[in-house]
């Protein structure tokens, strides 16, 4: 198959771009061990990651206190004095938890408001997650970024506070506790927070900010980070995600901005016992460490009170720059290009080199390929999840073959573009066809300008086809090197967009992308749409396409390292002395099944009270298990009186056993009133009724095995009626229950409450048995005789 030499050329050249576009988003390369000492070391850092991920650290863990104190010992080396913050804290969610904090500062020479360095030191539960990326690559990143500041003695005018927050996997309690009640919190100006949400990738900058973000932007680009990836847009999507960071708390409860840095590819390995060294990308680390440093030195020694302001401004990273605009500027530079395109339009035709009939016909392409690729690519991924439903086993939505599923429906989508204009449109009317897709991206644009504001830069790679488009009016001519020149802004913008979507929200957003995709097919269509034979290119997409699928079909299945994650718990009901396996799974594997069978009986009854998970995960399967003996706690009423028209109640639930973990739930027409737990109230109560959602009260994790211990008042016609689950996650190492381990190609899965022992039962007062009292006869009605009065005579005992 022939095909036209400059169109192999432009695909060549095309690809070279975004290769060269990527590449300038991570450093190439990581710093070794080697490197000054003045300097951040990806090696060095990498080290502190492998010490603190040697194994799961969750609050509650003997784990977690030895890092805790790992992290102390570290401070202390490298000259700083620490202190520690410890406390317990309820938030909005009812989520219970003692955190302790770990906390210094470096004093500076003419403070203004003192920049925080922020990472939480946790790691998540249940899922036997090591943390090497969430959140020990954060860690290590201040570790090695302060140590090489104090090394080389760099000015520094503010003081610098480092928090290894607690709890941060839990609910942000420990961010919770230093803002509400350490007293350094109301000196701090700015946070630079270092996080994960997955293990490799570029690490995005996302803004924290109650106002505008103008100053922000202003000073960001000014510290000069080497390979800043961020835009408006992004943080505009995270503030509609339930994916809050412990920068929030800052934000919301002591209006303190800040920065937020972040990885999130590879997110199938997030909250997983595959966050471990192994699975962290090195560059990625390196990548965390080209923004500590320069934000480090340049933050420590401006004013802090001038990184506030009122106006918003829109940003984006272009290679080697960073770009920033007001808001205001968003709908005059939309409706300037609608002008612009306008004169060029009238301008061609009276040159006639432009018609209004073959503008239309535009359309034509342009929208059957946007109807067409969505619709295909919707239906085709449920269709893919009909095929394969394991995939449905990792509950974040991404598999891990995911990128190939990308590749496959951008390709798909490339070919359905060039066979619409293989069939519509000829290279002779190209940039007639171009009004079509520069008109659909003002209209796309003026729609945000009012509802995503930090989308507005979408219409700079317009501008760019507006003015090849004016060009071409103009001098009727264009080569292939001014198109791919006018086109770079739109590869630069776009197209990263298009892979960064469904790592970002999960693979059933990949209809978004083959959108994305046709629309930037769009904005370059003077460069594709000159093709001479773009039925060649047609095949040639669509085979590479088929490629894409078979390579994730041969890569479908489970593998250690690419784990397929299941569930198991023991539930023993303490009122009626029963128990039962249970599952979340929906496809049961030979090792679910060994204990649910192979009938797969429904859960019945067990969603009744309903554990928090993060994606609202509920039991599917149950089955009768052995009752073994699992010491209950002890219940105990306090106090329990009446006062006017309330019922005051104290009540205290110790632990019989070791455990992690209680949830506790009520009877949704009970209404609480002054409700404390381990003697705090609710972070940020505005009333004195405590509001919640459904029949959950709160969720308490245990340190120490430390009883919970709530007082609150109810009405006192209120039928009291609660519940608890007592969790210990100890399941797999439990010697009562004998469960055998998950083989190499499994792992627990993530994000809900798993691998535990669980006794539910019903709080109530406990009262002892009475035992049954003898009936008193009365003498004068038993007939007794005389001889039956005589002393009986006694016998000698025979020997």
């Amino acid at each position: 198959m022939r095909k036209n030499p400059t169109s192999i050329l432009a695909i060549v050249c095309v690809l070279a771009l975004l290769g060269i576009i990527y590449a300038t988003m991570m450093p190439q390369g990581i710093s070794k061990d080697d490197e000054a000492l003045a300097e951040f070391s990806t090696e060095r850092a990498l080290n502190q990651v492998e010490i603190i991920a040697q194994k799961p650290h969750y609050v509650g863990s003997t784990n977690h206190e030895l890092v805790a104190n790992y992290l102390k010992l570290e401070l202390n080396r490298i000259g700083l004095e620490t202190s520690i913050q410890e406390g317990f804290t309820l938030n909005d969610k009812g989520l219970l938890v003692k955190s302790k904090n770990i906390l210094a500062r470096i004093k500076g020479t003419n403070n203004t408001k003192a920049l925080l360095l922020l990472s939480h030191y946790d790691s998540a539960p249940h899922s036997f997650s090591k943390g090497a990326s969430d959140d020990a690559s954060g860690v290590a990143t201040i570790l090695e970024g302060i140590r090489a500041f104090l090394y080389s003695k760099h000015p520094q005018k503010n003081d610098i506070i480092i928090l290894f927050s607690d709890a941060e996997e839990l609910g942000l309690n420990g961010a919770a506790l230093f803002v509400n009640k350490h007293p350094w919190a109301k000196d701090v100006g700015l946070v630079l927070n270092f996080e994960a949400r997955g293990t490799s990738g570029p690490s995005y900058m996302l803004m924290e900010t109650n106002k505008g973000n103008e100053a922000l932007i202003k000073e960001f680009t000014k510290a000069k980070p080497s390979h800043p990836v961020s835009n408006s847009l992004m943080y505009s999507i995270y503030k509609m995600l339930p994916n809050d960071t412990d920068l929030t708390v800052f934000r919301e409860q002591g209006n303190i901005q800040g920065f937020n840095f972040a990885f999130i590819d590879g997110h199938f390995n997030y909250h997983t016992q595959q966050d471990d060294v192994q699975h962290l990308n090195k560059t990625t680390l390196a990548h965390q460490g080209t923004y500590i440093m320069p934000l480090l030195k340049y933050f420590s020694n401006i004013d802090l009170n001038q990184t506030e302001s009122t106006e918003d401004d829109v940003y984006f990273n272009a290679p080697f720059t960073f770009i920033s605009y007001p808001f205001t500027w968003v709908m005059p530079m939309t409706l300037i290009a609608f002008g612009l395109l306008v004169i060029f339009i009238f301008v061609g035709k009276v040159k006639r080199i432009i018609t209004f009939t073959e503008i239309f016909k535009g359309f034509v392409p342009l929208l059957g390929s946007i109807i067409i690729a969505g619709l295909v690519t919707f239906l085709g991924w449920k269709l893919i999840l009909e095929i394969y439903p394991q995939y449905s086993d990792l509950l974040n939505g991404f598999t891990y073959n995911g990128h190939a599923y990308i590749g496959a429906f951008v390709t798909l989508s490339i070919a359905i573009c060039f066979a619409f204009y293989h069939h519509f449109s000829e290279a002779k009317t190209t940039m007639n066809h171009f009004v079509a897709p520069l008109l659909l991206w003002i209209i796309i644009n003026a729609f945000l300008a009012n509802s995503l504001t930090g989308a507005g830069f979408l219409i700079i790679p317009v501008y760019f086809g507006i003015l090849l488009f004016g060009i071409f009016v103009f001098t009727q001519h264009y080569s292939l090197g001014m198109n791919l020149i006018f086109s770079i802004p739109a590869l630069a913008i776009v197209a990263p967009f298009i892979v960064m979507f469904p790592i970002g929200l999960g693979l059933k957003i990949l209809y978004g992308s083959a959108v994305l995709t046709v629309l930037l097919f769009g904005l370059l269509l003077p460069i594709f749409g000159a093709f001479a034979k773009k039925g060649a290119w047609i095949v040639v997409f669509f085979l590479t396409s088929i490629g894409f699928f078979v390579y994730a079909g041969y890569n479908s299945g489970y593998e250690h390292g690419k784990a397929k994650s299941n569930s198991l718990l023991y539930v023993y009901n303490a009122d009626n002395n029963s128990a039962v396996w249970t599952t979340y799974d929906t496809n049961l594997d030979e090792w679910t099944k060994s204990y649910l069978g192979e009938s797969n009986q429904k859960a019945v009854g067990l969603n009744t009270l309903p554990l928090t998970s993060k994606y609202n995960t509920t039991f599917t399967y149950s089955a009768i298990a052995p009752v073994v003996e699992i010491q209950k706690p002890t219940i105990q009423f306090l106090r329990d009186s009446v006062i006017g028209n309330n019922r005051y109640l104290k009540i205290k639930i110790t632990p019989n056993r070791k455990v992690n973990r209680y949830d506790i739930f009520a009877n949704p027409k009970m209404t609480f009133y002054n409700f404390k737990a381990n003697g705090v109230t609710t972070s940020g109560e505005k009333t004195n009724r405590l509001e919640r959602e459904g029949s959950k009260i709160l969720c308490y994790y245990v340190v120490g095995n430390e009883p919970l211990e709530m007082e609150f008042y109810i009405n006192k016609s209120s039928v009291f009626d609660m519940d608890l689950l007592e969790s210990s996650f100890d399941l797999m190492s439990n010697p009562l229950l004998k469960v055998k381990p998950r083989s190499d190609w499994m792992m627990p899965t993530p994000f809900v409450l798993n691998d535990a022992v669980l006794i539910q039962q019903k709080i109530k007062r406990y009262v002892p048995p009475v035992k049954p009292i003898e009936p008193v006869v009365p003498v004068d009605s038993l007939a007794v005789s005389k001889d039956s009065l005589k002393p009986a005579a006694i016998k000698p005992v025979q020997q």
